[in-house]
C-alpha cells in the first residue's frame, strides 16, 4: 500500500543518483578505509571458525539497540535551527522520499549519523561475517522507511515497536522542528520522550475516519 500521495521527477531523482555516487566515492569509501584499522584493533577477525548464530544475532540485536539510541538523539540534534538549516535540510529536500534517498544527505550528516552505525561493531570487534551482515540489514532496515510503501510483509506488521515506511513518512511531511518521528528503526525513543505526539495523534484520526466510513457503508 502506498503512503505517499505525490511522485519525484525524474530529474529530482537524477539528482539524488548522482549525489549518492559521489558522496559513496568521496565520504564513504574513506571513512570504511581509515575505520578497518579500528576495527581490527577492537578485535575484528576473518578468519576461521565462523562465529555461531547465537553470537552473530546476539550481537546484531545489540547493534540495532544501540543504532536506535544514538541515531535518535543524533537526528533530534541535527532538528535545531541552525543545523537543520545548514546540513539536515539537505536529506529533507524530498518529502515524499523513496529507497535511495535514505542515504541522501549532507556529507557532515553523513559522517555525524553513521556514527550510530558503527559504533557497536567498534565496541564488540564482531566477525566479518558479522559486520557484513549488520550494514546489509542496517541499509535494508533504511531502504525500506524510506521506500513510500507499507507492504504487507513489513515488518511494522509483525514487530509492535518497529516503524518503518509509514512512521518515517510522516517525519518527511513536516519541517524543521516539528516533524518528531526521530528514530531509526524502532519507535519506544519517540514514544518515550513524546516525539511521536503528532503521528500518534494522525493515525488515530485516520483510523477513527476508517471506522465512520466503514459504519456508512
Amino acid at each position: 500500500m502506498a503512503e505517499q500521495t505525490k511522485n519525484n521527477t525524474p530529474a529530482a531523482q537524477e539528482k539524488c543518483i548522482s549525489r549518492l555516487l559521489l558522496y559513496h566515492f568521496c565520504v564513504n569509501l574513506p571513512v570504511m578505509v581509515f575505520s578497518y584499522p579500528v576495527f581490527r584493533y577492537m578485535g575484528m577477525r576473518s578468519s576461521l571458525p565462523l562465529p555461531s548464530w547465537k553470537v552473530i544475532s546476539t550481537q546484531i540485536l545489540f547493534y540495532f539497540i544501540l543504532e536506535d539510541f544514538v541515531f535518535y538523539w543524533g537526528h533530534r540534534i541535527l532538528h535545531t535551527k541552525w543545523l537543520y538549516k545548514h546540513v539536515h535540510s539537505v536529506h529533507h529536500e524530498y518529502a515524499t522520499p523513496f529507497g535511495l534517498t535514505s542515504e541522501y544527505a549532507h556529507p557532515a550528516e553523513i559522517l555525524f549519523l553513521g556514527f550510530a552505525t558503527i559504533i557497536g561493531p567498534a565496541i564488540t570487534g564482531p566477525h566479518l561475517i558479522t559486520l557484513w551482515l549488520w550494514m546489509m540489514l542496517r541499509v535494508l532496515e533504511t531502504v525500506e522507511a524510506h521506500c513510500g510503501y507499507h507492504f504487507p510483509w513489513s515488518l511494522s506488521n509483525f514487530l509492535p515497536l518497529y516503524g518503518g515506511a509509514d512512521f518515517h513518512d510522516y517525519h518527511h511531511r513536516l519541517l524543521y522542528t516539528k516533524s518528531g518521528n526521530y528514530s531509526s528503526t524502532f519507535v519506544y525513543m519517540d514514544w518515550i520522550f513524546g516525539t511521536d505526539k503528532g503521528y500518534r495523534k494522525l493515525k488515530a484520526l485516520k483510523s477513527y475516519g476508517d471506522e465512520a466510513a466503514g459504519k456508512d457503508i
